[in-house]
């Protein structure tokens, strides 16, 4: 391992990221590695670690070379992989903009949900194509002591569980996963948003995010969210032919999802870059020990 090795902080709606720009795939970075930089007391400190790779030099990525030149190798804080992380993307997209890989305007960046299109806005906000949503069959239900609910059932590339409920606090502290049934439902964990409604069109939710916990804010979760809200509101797009737009309040600020007709789901929010510096190789070394 390299003395030291260049890393970037960064957020979206205060979810929050380590950033490791890594062209050409040529670290390793183990499940303990990203675990360690990303807590909070000992380590950077983050929901999970945005590893920063050219498609062409990551086996999962090469496919989609001749699409997206940059890979998002995106881990869950307690290392673990996983497919897609919507606040995570406008991290990478501003990250990318910052060590001026790209400009203002549209950029496609490769993940393991698949290429997804940015759009960098002069306004500061950016705006990433989620792709669509599946709304697998099957009844779930999420538990949380003795309260329980009725759940929808939504992928975004990764998976959700939505419960609508009275009260934000009836989610509980969220530091454990709360229970969904039928377990075999998600053999992977899922992400579970709580959410209550503010006013027409408008949402707002806690999640509990598989690998990280109660996180500030996660982006697939509030895609999932607003999918859930249009259809236990009459608002499916592809039934009404109009596209449907959702403001939702995150613990660490405010995203607007619109759902098209043709399904293709937009994310709107800012992302920011707050600090850079190095991971001394050393210490990171004797943290795995």
């Amino acid at each position: 391992m390299s003395t030291r090795i260049a890393f970037l902080k960064g957020h979206g709606t205060e979810n929050d990221f380590v950033i490791v720009p890594d062209p050409e795939n040529a670290l390793d970075l183990s499940p303990a590695a990203v675990a360690a930089l990303c807590d909070r007391r000992a380590g950077i400190g983050g929901d999970g670690v945005l590893h920063v790779v050219r498609s062409a030099a990551h086996p999962e990525a090469l496919s989609m070379t001749a699409e997206a030149e940059w890979f998002m190798d995106y881990r869950n804080g307690d290392g673990s992989v996983a497919e897609m992380c919507g606040n995570g993307v406008r991290v990478f997209a501003r990250y990318l903009q910052h060590a001026g890989h790209v400009g203002e305007g549209d950029v496609a960046i490769a993940t393991r949900a698949g290429v997804k299109t940015v759009h960098i806005a002069k306004d500061g906000d950016i705006t990433v194509g989620m792709g669509r949503a599946r709304l697998p069959e099957g009844d779930v239900t999420v538990g949380v002591g003795e309260l329980s609910w009725p759940a929808r059932n939504v992928n975004m590339g990764n998976p959700h569980a939505v419960a609508f409920v009275e009260d934000l606090a009836d989610a509980g502290n969220l530091y454990t996963p709360p229970p969904v049934t039928p377990a075999a439902t998600y053999p992977d964990g899922v992400n579970v948003e709580f959410v209550v409604d503010r006013g027409p069109r408008h949402v707002a939710m806690r999640v509990h995010e598989r690998g990280s916990g109660e996180t500030r804010s996660c982006g697939t979760g509030a895609c999932a969210v607003a999918v859930a809200a249009a259809r236990r509101d009459g608002a499916d797009p592809a039934v009404t032919g109009t596209p449907a737009t959702y403001t939702v309040d995150l613990p660490g600020g405010r995203l607007v999802i619109t759902e098209r007709p043709d399904g293709q789901i937009e994310m709107t929010g800012p992302a920011v870059i707050v600090a850079e510096g190095e991971i001394d190789g050393e210490w990171l070394e004797n943290a795995l020990r």
